[in-house]
């Protein structure tokens, strides 16, 4: 059963579960005064089993989520048991289909005929062992009419809409509920890192003028295109940060963690911004002499492997056929964004303006948290998990919003104004239940 702790200003408290392949990060907050994000409590743990966004070892991974959710249950003293999870890896996949409503009437479109289309489109048939996670409509046409984003209220009879249906591996999604399951918590939802990523870092102009949302993990970079406002193309790149560190390790023949330290304090995606005469001094194994680095050979093992990630990038952007559409150009985030000059590096192979997204427009000032902890959520690192918060507040808002408009009965008085006399009791009937309304007992009765 879900539990819900409510804020003074009755927000509910909502619970965003980033899966990384470099650290499980569990984000707690609510929706502020302000519209903004209040976040309550962070918690973090390094992910041990998972492997290029996809879950690898479940025992490990269950270990890593409940340290995450003790960490930030003990900061935001809320007791977590329903969490938005994200998820990502190479097995995504996404198309694009049409669907077609015929309504009886042409009364006004309701919330209804489009929850009817939408779910039309998760009974496609898919390959074996994938299965829908997303169904995202984008314009709809209604009456030979189209172009129209939001039919809501408009009359006609026939609706037809262009969705972009998201699907992954059967196995993989059910890999992530197990690990959930085994945690003791709750999926209340499942949704692609690069949406989640993209409601913490880009507001509703730069979707709107048309903008590229590239998020650089540990194991995946994610691909997001959006145009006009709607979602256009996805896309999943098996190539990440944890990528380069491997390539620095056999490049200057150091530690694991030695490479990460020096891809962090010292990496660059520009060798020529880089200084022939600098040298990092690494300390060597037991026995054996410090090891002296060229700070321009690293930051060329560095941009060797991210001109690789860049030019999938590229590809996807080209291929999606919104290219030169783009005023808003390409936003990076996540961990990988934090590498020094990766801008300059995206601007040249594109020719596309570009720039860091940062999720702190979305963060309302915060007296709960220590000042550092609440900084360190300023860091593009955190996109994907305040983003899950986010969509997981929008999901509970709508849901709110939606119960609120049908959970009024409707009385003897109003028999009448919905055009029983006129209409005659089963077709009064069949409207009242297609508009999502409840009878009261006495109504029914009464008139049975």
């Amino acid at each position: 059963m879900k539990t819900k702790i409510t804020a003074e200003k009755d927000s509910p408290i909502v619970v965003g579960l980033d899966i990384g392949t470099t650290k499980i990060c569990v984000t707690v907050g609510r929706r502020s005064g302000a519209s903004k994000i209040e976040i309550l409590g962070v918690g973090k743990a390094e992910s041990s089993g998972v492997s290029r966004g996809v879950v690898a070892n479940i025992q490990k991974t269950v270990n890593s989520i409940m340290q995450a959710v003790e960490e930030a249950s003990g900061q935001s003293n809320v007791d977590i048991k329903v969490v938005n999870v994200g998820i990502a890896g190479q097995h995504i996949k996404s198309i694009q289909h049409r669907g077609i409503l015929t309504r009886r009437d042409d009364n006004e479109i309701s919330r209804m005929d489009i929850e009817r289309l939408i779910e039309d489109m998760y009974k496609l048939v898919l390959p074996p062992g994938e299965e829908i996670i997303h169904v995202l409509p984008q314009e709809f046409t209604i009456d030979n009419e189209p172009g129209i984003k939001d039919p809501i209220g408009m009359a006609g009879r026939r609706m037809e809409a262009n969705f972009h249906i998201i699907s992954g591996h059967v196995s993989a999604i059910k890999n992530i509920k197990k690990c959930i399951d085994n945690a003791s918590l709750e999926v209340q939802d499942l949704i692609l890192e690069p949406l989640a990523s993209s409601e913490a870092v880009l507001d509703e102009a730069d979707k709107d003028a048309g903008v590229v949302l590239v998020d650089i993990g540990g194991g995946t970079t994610d691909v997001a295109i959006f145009h006009e406002g709607i979602i256009r193309h996805t896309a999943v790149i098996p190539l990440g940060g944890n990528i380069v560190t491997e390539d620095i390790k056999q490049g200057c023949s150091v530690l694991r963690n030695q490479a990460e330290l020096l891809k962090i304090r010292f990496g660059s995606a520009l060798a020529d911004e880089n200084k022939e005469n600098e040298v990092i001094c690494v300390p060597g194994l037991r026995g054996r002499e410090p090891k002296e680095i060229s700070v321009k050979n690293l930051a060329y093992i560095i941009q060797a492997r991210m001109e690789e990630i860049i030019e999938h990038v590229y590809y996807e952007i080209k291929s999606s056929g919104y290219e030169n559409k783009l005023i808003g150009g390409i936003v990076i985030t996540g961990g990988g964004a934090q590498l020094k000059h990766l801008v300059q590096l995206v601007e040249y192979i594109t020719g596309i303006d570009c720039r860091v997204g940062f999720p702190n427009e979305h963060l309302a000032k915060n007296e709960v948290l220590p000042k550092n902890i609440y900084d360190e959520l300023k860091s593009p690192l955190y996109a994907t998990g305040i983003g899950l918060l986010i969509k997981g507040i929008q999901t509970e808002e709508e849901q709110a919003e939606m119960n609120e408009k049908h959970s009024t009965p409707i009385s003897v008085k109003d028999i009448t104004e919905k055009g029983y006399k006129e209409k005659g009791f089963f077709k009064w009937f069949k409207d009242i239940i297609k508009d999502g309304n409840e009878i009261d007992d006495e109504t029914y009765l009464g008139k049975k």
